[in-house]
């Protein structure tokens, strides 16, 4: 699909663009993200892909004439009220809470503070400031059902995950998402006017486990940034990666696998671990060649034990073999992808897998685990490798041989550049403003039919 074609799919059917266009497009848009800032760095404590999406989006958006105002929770003393993150898109800190970051665990009890900030700061505005609430994760998604109500606009929702397919697929020793959440998470989707999937799975999930009524679901695809993550000029990829490895200190020579995300058994890093040991059982001579970079910060349930992976390494007689960087940012990042031979995405459940599409868009074939939007974000045999289940001894077979196997490496890296090119933010924003549109158009058809009907009732009565 080309650069800014629309991407929204109904369940009901496709909403052509032609159609999308004449609907009405909203002049302002509030956007809820109550458990993480976009001005966090992805990679450390809850800050992860969504972070990236909410800028990505936000920032386009603006562009295409829509403002953005991102209400976030205040996580520390001396914040400024309000961000310009970028023309168009502002920031708000919502105090609620101490002045400090919480787990999300604690979030739901600050659910009602956040409220009445978001609340007030648009009572503050001419009536009518807001033509839609788009929240992102089920906390905002509370937000967003009162809000809606008390604003009389429509609220568009996207989860990014599911509690219900997270306990499904739990990482051993993992915490299962508490009741609270599934029932939260319930409730928004029966009363959100849209919801939006990353991928046909996500859709699937939302009807089938939560009884989302498909005239409701929208598929909009997230994108990667094309112009910062994409391969070296050609005929300069060798250089380039030897470049890339001196700047971070590894081995010119020899072989990289790179994991990139926040450290917790949700994203199983320790499963790379596991396969460092049982490659070397399998292939000592290869293993040996071998340096696995894990790069981010511990989160969720992985703050319990936060030195577990450097244990675990030492344990297994791996630690020699694996090295840890902190979260990465922008060019850094991409230079980073293009130093790798493999990127390995091994989660047990991910609802799209950013990571994946920006490595392939670097030019750098990916191994992931078979589950959730990374079916989609990774084109299995073509831009690298779908691996099903966990198992190490698999990891270690699949990562092994495509590390031996240059030839197949370079195929590989040349279908993930092709296929990264079918995503990109601006073609994600151009199927989010489908969706609004829709939203909008249905909500105002809404009240012009309730209106209509109580006028016909007060004629009838009168008569």
């Amino acid at each position: 699909m080309a650069e800014g074609a629309n991407v929204a799919d109904v369940q009901s059917g496709r909403i052509w663009p032609g159609r999308a266009q004449s609907w009405p497009t909203p002049r302002r848009i509030a956007t809820l993200s109550v458990h993480t800032s976009p001005l966090d760095q992805p990679g450390t404590g809850d800050a992860g892909g969504m972070n990236v999406y909410i800028v990505e989006v936000a920032r386009r958006l603006a562009r295409a004439g829509v403002e953005v105002e991102i209400f976030t929770r205040a996580t520390a003393g001396g914040l400024p009220p309000v961000v310009e993150m970028a023309p168009g898109v502002h920031v708000r800190h919502v105090i609620s809470g101490p002045l400090e970051p919480l787990a999300k665990e604690d979030l739901p009890a600050q659910l009602c503070a956040f409220t009445t900030g978001v609340l007030r700061a648009e009572a503050a505005r001419a009536p009518g400031f807001y033509d839609l609430i788009h929240s992102h994760y089920w906390l905002s998604g509370q937000v967003g059902w009162l809000a809606k109500e008390r604003w009389g606009v429509p609220l568009v929702h996207t989860a990014h995950t599911l509690a219900k397919v997270k306990n499904a697929q739990l990482a051993a020793g993992d915490r299962p998402e508490p009741k609270a959440r599934v029932i939260g998470e319930e409730q928004v989707v029966a009363e959100a006017d849209r919801l939006v999937a990353n991928t046909q799975v996500e859709a699937h999930d939302l009807m089938a486990s939560y009884d989302a009524d498909p005239e409701r679901v929208a598929v909009v695809e997230p994108g990667v940034d094309l112009d910062r993550f994409q391969p070296a000029a050609a005929g300069r990829e060798t250089a380039a990666r030897l470049a890339a490895r001196r700047r971070l200190g590894l081995r010119e020579q020899g072989y990289v696998v790179v994991f990139v995300g926040r450290i917790q058994p949700l994203k199983a890093p320790d499963v790379l671990l596991h396969a460092v040991a049982a490659l070397r059982a399998r292939d000592p001579r290869l293993a040996e060649q071998m340096t696995l970079l894990v790069v981010g910060g511990p989160s969720g349930s992985g703050l319990d034990r936060p030195s577990a992976l450097i244990d675990l390494a030492a344990t297994l007689g791996v630690s020699d073999a694996v090295r840890f960087l902190p979260p990465q940012t922008g060019d850094d990042l991409a230079a980073l992808y293009r130093a790798a031979d493999l990127v390995a995405v091994p989660s047990h459940n991910e609802s799209f897998g950013l990571v994946a599409l920006e490595a392939q868009a670097c030019g750098t074939p990916v191994v992931a685990a078979a589950v959730g939007g990374l079916v989609t974000a990774v084109r299995d045999q073509t831009s690298g490798v779908l691996i099903d289940g966990h198992d190490p001894v698999d990891w270690a077979r699949v990562l092994g041989g495509l590390l031996a196997a240059p030839a197949r490496r370079a195929e590989l890296a040349q279908g993930a550049v092709a296929h990264a090119r079918n995503f990109s933010w601006t073609r994600t924003a151009d199927g989010l403003l489908a969706v609004y549109r829709g939203a909008v158009t249905d909500h105002r058809n809404r009240i012009t039919s309730e209106l209509a009907g109580g006028a016909a009732a007060l004629g009838a009565g009168a008569w």
